[in-house]
């Protein structure tokens, strides 16, 4: 794990805060005024104050209020109290010209953003306090309470690895009629109360699992099995749920069923030491032996194991001075000879592990639903009926809309601060999430989200989001922060100045960089700025990153998708893939791009010499934000002939990429003394030319 952080990209990143408001008020109330253009520009309005039932002037830009006109150049009295420097006051009331290089700097999109005064609708918890004095008459901030206070340092940014100001003009086009997966917008909103049920049921999936491979294999699950699980189902799954699967063909999954025959008799694990081989060696001919006498085999196989086993035992009585390495090699004899035989008896097993968790799947994803129209129900809301086909035409992408009403505002969510975390809690569950990162999905909501003007439904949607996540990764120590990691920021702003990339394939609102990204979950993840899974993403133009999570069928799914998009677009598109690069055995998807007619350029980034941030940011230390890669990552330039000639890796843009990758969180500290080696091996273009 990286132990150095280097911090934001953007040091003046903007920090998002409350606007003043009266006491009456959520809000300043603009009134009708003919103020200067200067004023105007420079963020003033005149507003009402119900409260002394005069005009009062506000500052949008520095949360400012003044009863007087105000006068460009006048000093702020928080930041400036002794008017060091203000502007000299013109004579007779006279309005000066602000210096060219003194007016206000321009103002980011994220500061520009209209902020509500969400606090006084969202229940706040803290350490008691003192009640305050009643608002004071100076109107510096008027009406500020102590809870709006509160939030507003809960949604200020202190360390930010992401850019929200970079505008998209990616063209999307609708789902072709072939398209079997549900449509990202048919899904039903979130509510906590189903967001508890499901959770708790996928954790309970996952004490069916462990309990059936210890009772029937006499093996733990394997890592992440159950993760990489249900990324694989869902590449095929039709059903309704956005995170169980219960419509896939075939029931048993390849991946589930491929990780858990990888351990059968027992799980092996990487050697260091001399008595570690032996003793691998022994307990997998024990569990070999008593494997293929507990099962139904047919005399020759029983004859073969037996023989094997019993030829290993009397090899260990007999050598007491062989090396680890000879104890490797008969290890993997052993296996040879018995491996085929093993998995023979022990598939319909197997078999049977993988069938019977998708059955449970189904069976919860019914309750589940069953819950989720009841609610509807109550509601008055009618249960959503088939879309018809969208209309085949060209539009600008924008984040998911479901087609079902959100239900109503939901009580009993409350957020707490907790040091460096922000608390959100429901029924006693809580959810944690970094303060930064609080503050980045309180920014993408008042991006994205259309529905929810006052932001009443922020924390409750913020809880169902950040609960998915986190049954979705599992409950072991770093279990699924891999299936999130990201690239480092400067990585990502790398592929934005030269290659033109501005959306994210593969991203949750918590890794994202950009405010444009693809997402596994379209119902929680579309109030913070998703395009919706990747697999149901169909743009026309644009230029993309790509960096799926580590399962097999997603990557080759991935694949075919970006070849078939290539293949029926018309404009400039490219996909920059980065992917592991696995050759024992090569995985089908590195080999399919590195053979398809679409690539342009390939490079291969050594293990160990680059870096990835760590899939669970959002809630880890500082010094565990980044971690290096334990094998190489294959870069792979997809692109169609209008993306070549406008995005093209050409040697001076790949140059760059790579040279950004040492300058990246913990690996630009930790190569020194080594910055004339590149960190990269470069592969040849497939068809095109470079010299161009």
């Amino acid at each position: 794990m990286a132990r150095d952080n280097h911090g934001s990209p953007q040091e003046d990143a903007a920090l998002v805060s409350l606007s003043p408001s009266t006491s009456s008020s959520p809000r300043p109330q603009r009134v009708f005024s003919d103020l200067p253009d200067e004023l105007l520009q420079a963020g003033w309005e005149k507003c009402w104050s119900k409260r002394e039932s005069r005009p009062y002037y506000f500052n949008r830009f520095t949360n400012q209020s003044l009863w007087e006109m105000p006068v460009l150049g006048q000093h702020d009295v928080i930041s400036d109290p002794l008017g060091l420097n203000a502007a000299p006051v013109p004579a007779e009331g006279g309005m000066p010209t602000t210096p060219k290089e003194t007016k206000p700097a321009k103002r980011r999109l994220s500061e520009e953003l209209p902020i509500p005064d969400v606090t006084k609708k969202l229940k706040m918890e803290s350490t008691p306090a003192t009640t305050p004095a009643a608002v004071p008459c100076s109107p510096v901030v008027p009406g500020v309470s102590l809870e709006e206070k509160q939030f507003a340092n809960l949604i200020k940014a202190t360390d930010v690895y992401w850019d929200l100001d970079i505008q998209s003009n990616v063209v999307v086009k609708p789902p072709p009629p072939s398209h079997l997966l549900p449509s990202p917008s048919q899904f039903l909103p979130p509510h906590p109360e189903v967001e508890l049920l499901r959770s708790q049921l996928i954790l309970k999936l996952r004490q069916h699992y462990r309990e059936l491979c210890q009772q029937r294999e006499g093996i733990e699950p394997p890592r992440e099995s159950f993760n990489r699980w249900l990324l694989e189902r869902k590449v095929i799954d039709r059903g309704p749920d956005p995170l169980l699967p219960s419509d896939c063909d075939p029931a048993v999954s390849p991946s589930m069923f491929r990780e858990i025959m990888n351990d059968v008799p027992i799980r092996l694990s990487r050697i260091k030491h001399r008595e570690e081989a032996k003793r691998l060696l022994f307990k997998y001919a024990e569990a070999a032996k008593r494997l293929i006498e507990s099962r139904r085999a047919s005399p020759d196989i029983r004859k073969v194991v037996k023989w094997n086993v019993e030829d290993t035992f009397s090899w260990l009585r007999r050598d007491h001075l062989a090396t680890k390495e000879d104890y490797m090699d008969r290890l993997e004899h052993l296996r040879r000879q018995c491996g085929p035989h093993m998995a023979a008896v022990a598939r319909d097993s197997v078999e049977g592990i993988c069938s019977k968790i998708y059955h449970f799947s189904q069976d919860y994803v019914k309750r589940t639903r069953e819950k989720h129209l009841a609610l509807l129900r109550d509601a008055n809301i009618p249960e959503p009926a088939p879309v018809a086909p969208s209309p085949d035409k060209r539009v600008f992408c924008h984040p998911v809309r479901l087609t079902t009403p959100a239900l109503p505002v939901q009580g009993g969510v409350d957020v707490q601060q907790d040091g460096s975390l922000v608390c959100v809690r429901y029924k006693g569950e809580s959810v944690r999430v970094n303060q930064s990162y609080f503050s980045k999905l309180f920014q993408l909501y008042r991006l994205s989200c259309t529905d929810d003007p006052g932001s009443e439904k922020f924390l409750a949607r913020v809880w169902c989001l950040l609960r998915r996540y986190q049954v979705m990764f599992g409950t072991a120590q770093f279990e699924g922060s891999g299936l999130q990691g990201a690239l480092p920021v400067h990585v990502f702003q790398a592929l934005h100045r030269i290659f033109g990339v501005t959306s994210e394939c593969f991203a949750s609102p918590l890794n994202c960089y950009f405010k444009q990204y693809c997402s596994a979950f379209p119902d929680t993840d579309g109030y913070f700025g998703s395009r919706g899974p990747c697999l149901s993403f169909f743009p026309v133009s644009g230029s993309f990153e790509a960096n799926p999570p580590f399962s097999e069928e997603l990557m080759d799914a991935m694949v075919t998708h970006f070849e078939s998009l290539l293949e029926s677009s018309d404009q400039p598109l490219s996909f920059i893939v980065f992917i592991p690069e696995w050759r024992d055995p090569p995985t089908p998807a590195l080999t399919r791009m590195e053979e398809s007619r679409f690539k342009r350029h390939q490079l291969i980034l050594p293990a160990y010499q680059h870096e990835y941030r760590s899939g669970s940011q959002h809630v880890c230390k500082r010094d565990e934000l980044y971690y290096k890669a334990v094998h190489n990552t294959a870069v792979l330039f997809l692109q169609n002939e209008g993306g070549f000639q406008k995005w093209g890796p050409t040697p001076e843009r790949v140059q760059e990429l790579c040279t950004a990758y040492k300058h990246s969180g913990r690996f630009s500290n930790s190569s020194t003394g080594s910055s004339e080696k590149e960190p990269t091996r470069e592969e040849g273009t497939s068809k095109d030319s470079m010299n161009n």
